[in-house]
């Protein structure tokens, strides 16, 4: 028996003479080239097949409009998911931008729209997990991650106060919870405030919500009722907490208002579910308070969609309008002097005021307002 040749093409040949090995061999060069040219474009056929098939579905999620106020609320969107995919790195750059204050035991940030501050189902990134990063950037690489001193709802915009090191965000916790930090926050609301000005002093409690699709919420736990035209005091729910807001509006319209809030008490969701289930004014874009059985897009009258431009059917992107826009910390550390720290609005709610004519109080129209402010997002 013949030994086994190795031909050029890479193959084992075995037979009883030559003639088999070189028939064989000036075959298989071609037959494996032309294969490897099949493979290779039939890869890169599915790959740009797979590439249409995303661009198709990224389409029919957010479809593009023509309308320059549905643009810009698709652009909130699509920015909410990005936030979602970014690497921490280029969020953490994304934060040092947004800084209002820094000193040697605090830094200020303006947290952005859609961001989460925990981690969570769903949630791939969130602030928490940028920390260490933020603290390098700003630090060098030695610098210990920040601390968070408090924390916004995952739609909340504005203000957000971190800490270099434990005993300082423990101090800070500490000015929260007994309520020595002053709190301001805007919001649009649907609807108009009345009166115009007040407290809204009513407990808060955890239900679920029985219905198509079974769901928690906040909402009101009052300590009276009526009892055949009688105000009638109840017994406390046991999981009731106090909550309390004082509240002003600022300019408002037949259908809608620009009101200042600020929480006394620091109770999930307080500010939502005051105004929509105490004051019957729930804040424009918030899709979960709007409605106590259902989970649904905020529904909204023909004239309010009409001045933002937007269909009902769009309604369900239309961005949280809730900005905590200022803090004032008292002194702490080695600052003798509170800390007046003041956070410009974002673009999206500046553009639904404008449509909605509702005013600003001219002081905070002036650029060169002596607090420390952020630009616009």
């Amino acid at each position: 028996m013949a030994a086994p040749k190795w031909s050029a093409s890479g193959l084992w040949i075995r037979g009883n003479g030559q003639g088999f090995g070189s028939i064989f061999t000036p075959v298989s060069k071609p037959f494996c080239s032309a294969a490897a040219a099949s493979t290779s474009i039939n890869a890169q056929r599915l790959a740009e097949r797979l590439r249409a098939q995303k661009r198709e579905q990224d389409t029919k999620k957010v479809p593009v409009s023509t309308n320059a106020v549905q643009r810009r609320v698709q652009e909130i969107v699509r920015f909410t998911r990005q936030l979602q995919q970014v690497h921490p790195n280029v969020l953490a750059k994304a934060l040092t931008r947004g800084i209002l204050h820094q000193d040697k035991n605090l830094v200020v940030i303006n947290k952005p729209y859609g961001l989460p501050v925990h981690g969570g189902p769903g949630v791939q990134l969130c602030i928490t997990d940028v920390l260490p990063i933020l603290a390098k950037m700003l630090h060098g690489h030695k610098a210990e991650p920040l601390h968070l001193c408090h924390r916004l709802d995952k739609e909340t915009t504005g203000v957000m106060v971190l800490a270099w090191d434990k005993d300082m965000a423990h101090q800070v916790q500490e000015l929260f919870r007994t309520r020595q930090v002053v709190k301001k926050y805007w919001a649009i609301t649907v609807r108009v405030p009345m009166p115009s000005a007040g407290v809204v002093d009513i407990p808060i409690v955890e239900k679920e919500v029985q219905g198509q699709q079974q769901h928690h919420k906040m909402t009101l736990c009052p300590s009276y009722r009526m009892d055949d035209g009688k105000m009638v005091k109840v017994r406390r729910s046991r999981n009731a907490q106090v909550a309390v807001t004082q509240y002003q509006v600022l300019s408002s319209t037949l259908s809608s208002a620009l009101v200042e809030l600020q929480p006394i008490t620091g109770i999930k969701h307080q500010l939502r579910v005051h105004l929509s289930f105490g004051l019957d004014c729930p804040i424009l874009g918030d899709h979960k308070y709007s409605d106590w059985n259902r989970l649904a897009p905020q529904k909204l009258s023909v004239g309010t969609l009409k001045k933002l431009g937007l269909e009902q059917s769009k309604a369900r992107y239309i961005p949280l309008h809730l900005h905590a826009r200022q803090l004032i910390l008292p002194a702490l550390g080695s600052r003798k002097e509170e800390l007046n720290l003041v956070c410009k609005l974002p673009r999206f709610f500046v553009h639904s005021l404008h449509r909605l004519r509702l005013e600003m109080p001219n002081q905070d129209q002036n650029e060169n307002s002596e607090a420390k402010c952020l630009g616009a997002q």
